[in-house]
């Protein structure tokens, strides 16, 4: 069964009483977004049902919404209302004598379902409200799936909460040092090792319906491109090219690959038919072009190219027409990504013996950095475009010690994902399709 088919083992109903329309909003688009106070108690568990997921569901629900830091959840300390009224309906006044503003309730009933209704306080209306088929198997995707609901209700934009993390699991030191492909839930759990670490590989990139991953590894000693499935298993060199292929990833469509190609002392971009496996050049240029990206609309490509004497990022149209320079700050920029949302591009920036992870508008303007560290590199977007997953890297003694973290274009929130070990290169997947 597909990843992403997991959906049709449940069934959503949003409840028949209509969600009134209400004013609570974040506006993640100011400058400084304070966190809405929240409350979410444990779930009301129905005589017959599984109690443990009135505590489990909400629980991850408060850990995915919190790490946002758009959410500020109230400690269950200070509620006053129980589980089983709150599920009848909400005594506002005692939750705004708390300072909620929000207010998620829910039950878990015998029948097997779980129900969550969202509420404004202050106008003491109900905003949201959904009821889902849940087990043991599909429980933590379902809060996930909660989460972004709630998300979604209140920023306005898709959520994030529902994706997967692929990255490279690093153990060892020096020249000892392992790196495995790994696939995780954006929050940790669910931890899979997807090769044994005998080759080493590298940035691992998702497809847009997230059941294929392209990466590069060394199998055999030469770096090659490869495709692997998600539902079972199975790689694949993606070509037999007579260079080293480098930085491969998916079209929009997911049809085609486009990745660098070092051949006959040049490196250039190609892209290969996936349908076909026909190839494509698309630069012909005697410096090193290579990290290509597409737009969200696959019109255009981002890349790094050192044509202009230092490592630069240009954008081309996807024909490999056009090509301009878009960076012109101080320092060498790399690793350009696409935006999903298509206003931004996310790169890696190193300056003055120091590394970046900053954004720049498509057209060159509003360059800003979010971030810096010892060595932080290889920016990749989640689904709603509001955050940012990386790795950061600092000095150890046996070497090196890699973790991944991810950050909000704000650069103030800022968290290290729960990765199994040492972790770098990581790819956020899209969000799951239903």
């Amino acid at each position: 069964m597909k990843f992403y088919k997991v959906l049709t083992l449940f069934t959503a109903i949003i409840f028949l009483s209509s969600p009134a329309r209400a004013e609570l909003r974040v506006d993640v688009n100011r400058g400084v977004v304070e966190p809405i106070p929240t409350a979410i108690p444990d779930f009301y568990a129905e005589p017959g049902s599984n109690a443990q997921l009135a505590t489990l569901i909400p629980e991850i629900v408060k850990a995915d919404l919190e790490s946002s830091g758009l959410f500020r959840i109230l400690p269950e300390s200070a509620y006053i209302q129980d589980s089983a009224s709150l599920s009848t309906a909400p005594r506002f006044p005692e939750w705004r004598a708390i300072s909620a503003q929000a207010l998620v309730g829910g039950k878990i009933t015998a029948a097997g379902k779980v129900e969550y209704r969202l509420y404004d306080v202050f106008s003491q209306t109900q905003l949201n409200g959904m009821a889902y088929n849940v087990t043991t198997d599909n429980v933590r995707r379902i809060a996930h799936i909660i989460a972004d609901d709630i998300y979604k209700r209140i920023t306005g934009e898709e959520g994030y909460f529902d994706t997967r993390i692929v990255y490279i699991a690093e153990a060892g030191s020096g020249a000892n040092r392992a790196k495995r492909l790994a696939i995780m839930d954006q929050d940790g759990a669910n931890h899979k090792y997807l090769t044994d670490g005998n080759d080493l590989v590298l940035t691992p990139r998702f497809s847009p319906n997230e059941q294929m991953i392209t990466y590069l590894s060394y199998k055999g000693g030469k770096p090659r491109v490869y495709v692997y499935d998600l539902n079972t298993g199975r790689q694949q060199i993606l070509g037999d090219f007579p260079g080293m292929t480098f930085a491969p990833r998916f079209s929009p469509n997911g049809n085609k690959i486009i990745m660098s190609l070092a051949k006959s002392g040049n490196t250039d971009i190609y892209e290969m038919n996936l349908d076909t496996r026909q190839s494509k050049q698309l630069t012909s240029n005697p410096a090193i072009d290579t990290a290509p990206s597409y737009s969200p609309d696959g019109n255009q490509i981002t890349f790094e190219s050192d044509r202009g004497g230092s490592q630069q990022i240009y954008v081309m149209d996807a024909n490999g027409n056009n090509a301009k320079r878009i960076s012109f700050g101080k320092g060498r920029y790399a690793s350009p990504v696409w935006s999903p949302r298509g206003d931004l591009i996310a790169f890696t920036k190193m300056e003055g013996g120091k590394f970046f992870i900053g954004v720049i508008r498509p057209d060159g303007s509003g360059e800003r950095l979010i971030t810096t560290a010892y060595h932080v590199e290889g920016p990749t977007w989640a689904p709603n475009g509001r955050y940012l997953a990386y790795f950061k890297e600092s000095p150890t003694g046996n070497g090196r010690s890699a973790k991944v973290y991810a950050i909000d274009l704000t650069g103030r929130n800022e968290w290290r994902m729960k990765t199994a070990g040492d972790g770098s290169d990581p790819a956020w997947s899209p969000l799951h399709e239903n």
